[in-house]
């Protein structure tokens, strides 16, 4: 039962992930390769804090989303100045800084070496030991992301966002300040995304960059586009899918070095798939009112 309560850890961790970057590159229309980086921040912000100064768990998740979110005004910035493939890029290049300084900052991040000796969370007097009662925590943080989510695209403010995706230009004409609907979606996805990355600290008890290199971002953004970016279960399906795949090559016998391979071809064809599928979908959609 342990090892089914991990993979619903897991698959709780991922769809709030997936279900944040979907609010950015779903319905804003923004591709962003950077949402490891945030994760990373999360999860070392309550690593820092509750190893070294001994911050409860909740304390450590506020202070590394609010930290997340103050960082993701470098993204928005660049939202301000270049747009689609050359967005990416800029987010590209955020990861990768924010990888280096956790791979090089010694004092800190202990580099390479990563943090040990995690514990794990007390809320509210409530601390979380097995598996299953993680398994809750997760699941709890999971359904109040899709909640704010939620809010937010069925909303005036979500149907701006949509406007954004669909036409920036024409939703400028209208007197809508895009820069500020794109920064506030970005820092609520970076704060949601390091929610998941305390989450997985203290689920691990031990960190190290390797877990949030652009490969995390690609995987998450895999999630969004295999299962529906910008639709209601999308995230959720995605995650389900890209976490449980692995698993079941394990399990009937092939070897690590070909699911690893087989897995990769599957994500391939899954994608092609889905992004054919949302095409001819795309052709029959309404225009968005705002």
């Amino acid at each position: 039962m342990d090892y089914i309560f991990h993979i619903i850890v897991l698959v709780s961790i991922y769809t709030t992930l997936a279900v944040s970057l979907d609010l950015v590159a779903g319905h804003t229309g923004l591709l962003s390769l950077a949402h490891a980086a945030f994760y990373g921040i999360g999860a070392y912000a309550a690593a820092i804090l509750a190893v070294q100064h001994g911050v409860p768990f909740i304390g450590g998740l506020a202070c590394g989303m609010s930290a997340a979110a103050a960082l993701s005004v470098i993204i928005s910035l660049a939202s301000l100045r270049v747009h689609d493939d050359y967005f990416a890029v800029a987010t590209f290049a955020f990861q990768m800084v924010v990888l280096s300084v956790l791979n090089n900052w010694m004092e800190l991040t202990n580099g390479p070496l990563g943090m040990a000796g995690i514990p794990r969370p007390n809320v509210f007097g409530w601390i979380v030991q097995s598996t299953r009662e993680y398994a809750v925590l997760a699941a709890c943080v999971a359904v109040a992301a899709y909640w704010v989510v939620g809010r937010i695209v069925g909303s005036p403010f979500g149907r701006v966002l949509r406007a954004i995706r669909e036409d920036e230009i024409l939703a400028q004409s209208l007197g809508k300040n895009t820069f500020r609907f794109k920064a506030t979606a970005i820092a609520i996805s970076a704060a949601l995304a390091a929610a998941a990355g305390g989450l997985y600290a203290h689920y691990i008890t031990y960190i190290d960059p390797t877990s949030f290199t652009v490969l995390e971002s690609i995987l998450v953004l895999s999630m969004v586009i295999l299962g529906g970016a910008a639709s209601r279960w999308g995230p959720l399906v995605g995650a389900i899918c890209l976490v449980l795949l692995p698993e079941i090559l394990y399990a009937i016998g092939l070897s690590p070095f070909v699911a690893a391979q087989l897995r990769q071809v599957l994500y391939g064809a899954a994608l092609v798939a889905m992004m054919m599928l949302r095409y001819r979908r795309a052709v029959r959609r309404p225009a968005v009112q705002i």
